[in-house]
């Protein structure tokens, strides 16, 4: 009974809070780009001086792993909008379907597990950390254990492949939070890789899982004509939308940067599959009130106006994995909506763990360490290889306005 006491007393103690805001950012003198190494202070888009890292710190969502941790998790993520506990009740409902937990920190964990041994088969002598944005593992907990171990530049992965401000910029904001939270402002450097949505290993996948349902609709039955593919991302706000992607450098559409990657990328994915057979971007997963716009249409929209199709197949394009969004808003609604409306339905798969996935995040830590030129990265689109330092004002968030960040230019 004693011993079971110490146990108890010894345990950590169950932390809901995320790391406050940051107020600052340190910049070395002469550097344009935040707490950088040498070879990304100056702030060039693309670096191509061969870095030394001690460390790479593979960076999560977050997710809840309890009923418990719900309500907690969910203030973190809407941290700073003012939503009372009673509307993230209401909202918390995808969590407590399925036990309060969220499969995205398992997810990670499989990742990390991945990461380590393609690291090992590559000959990269690299420790990965692993933290969160918005649960635990938190970012500054991954922070203070690199740096107990003597860990002091560090090559950030964020688990999101597309520019936006929610899938971008807020992982540069909370590193920075993380890095005042801790201290480390001034004796650690941590640098990103660029953003992935067009790299041959993430595109891999979905493009496999769109061949193999094709082929399954036709076997059911099913002519070209008659079936439409769905690319599926999480719709966004479209005044961010607006501000993604570096809008100063290149001329998108009206959903800026976002979604003009994404159609890059899923144009790709047809021409290598099934060019003759009619595909749409479509969004899931909208928040925020009803007099605020956001990214349409809506999978469910999509899937009720079709109109001559017997079959649709839905790719989950804007996903690193299947957690919360893609189990409930896709396997769940969008799959009964497509019953509903009598139509054959398939979701292909998200990269996960797939070899060509994790073969993918060793290329960008390596091209980072190799310094490589551009014209040597992997890209399937015109679009070309993305930015290693983000551009000025890159994912701005109108609404929130700009906060510290690192791994950019100012602001």
């Amino acid at each position: 009974m004693q011993q079971q006491a110490q146990a108890t007393a010894a345990a950590p103690e169950r932390r809901e809070v995320k790391p406050a805001a940051a107020t600052s950012v340190h910049l070395e003198p002469g550097a344009a780009v935040a707490s950088a190494t040498p070879a990304a202070q100056a702030g060039p888009a693309h670096v191509t001086e061969p870095t030394r890292y001690d460390a790479v710190l593979l960076s999560g969502f977050g997710g809840p792993e309890g009923q418990d941790d719900v309500i907690p998790f969910l203030r973190n993520v809407t941290r700073g909008r003012g939503i009372p506990d009673e509307r993230l009740e209401e909202v918390s409902h995808h969590y407590r379907h399925f036990g309060g937990v969220s499969p995205i920190n398992d997810q990670n964990r499989a990742l990390l597990d991945a990461l380590r041994a393609a690291f090992a088969a590559a000959g990269l002598d690299l420790p990965i950390y692993w933290g969160n944005r918005n649960w635990a593992p938190y970012l500054d907990e991954a922070l203070q254990q690199a740096a107990a171990d003597g860990v002091r530049t560090m090559l950030a992965i964020p688990t999101s492949a597309y520019s936006s401000y929610s899938s971008c910029r807020q992982y540069r904001e909370d590193w920075a939070d993380a890095l005042e939270a801790t201290g480390l402002q001034g004796t650690m450097q941590i640098d990103k890789t660029r953003q992935f949505f067009d790299h041959p290993g993430f595109v891999q996948p979905f493009i496999e899982g769109v061949e193999a349902a094709v082929a399954e609709a036709r076997g059911a039955g099913h002519a070209d004509d008659a079936i439409e593919v769905l690319f599926a991302t999480h719709s966004i706000p479209t005044a961010d939308a607006e501000r993604s992607g570096a809008p100063d450098l290149f001329s998108w559409g009206a959903g800026g940067g976002y979604e003009g990657q994404h159609l890059a990328v899923a144009e790709h994915v047809m021409q290598q599959t099934a060019p003759e057979v009619a595909w749409q971007l479509v969004y899931q997963s909208r928040s925020g009130p009803p007099s605020q716009p956001w990214l349409e249409p809506d999978i469910n929209d999509a899937i009720e106006a079709l109109e001559g199709r017997t079959a649709v197949i839905i790719v989950p394009l804007g996903f690193v994995s299947d957690h919360m969004e893609v189990m409930w808003d896709l396997d769940e609604e969008a799959l009964e909506t497509a019953e509903e409306h009598g139509l054959w339905a398939r979701r292909t798969p998200t990269p996960g763990t797939h070899p060509a996935y994790v073969s993918a995040l060793v290329d960008l830590v390596q091209e980072r360490i190799e310094g490589r030129p551009v014209d040597e990265r992997g890209s399937v689109t015109s679009i070309g290889p993305w930015f290693d330092v983000c551009r000025p004002g890159c994912c701005e968030n109108p609404r929130l306005g700009f906060k510290p960040a690192i791994a950019g230019l100012q602001p």
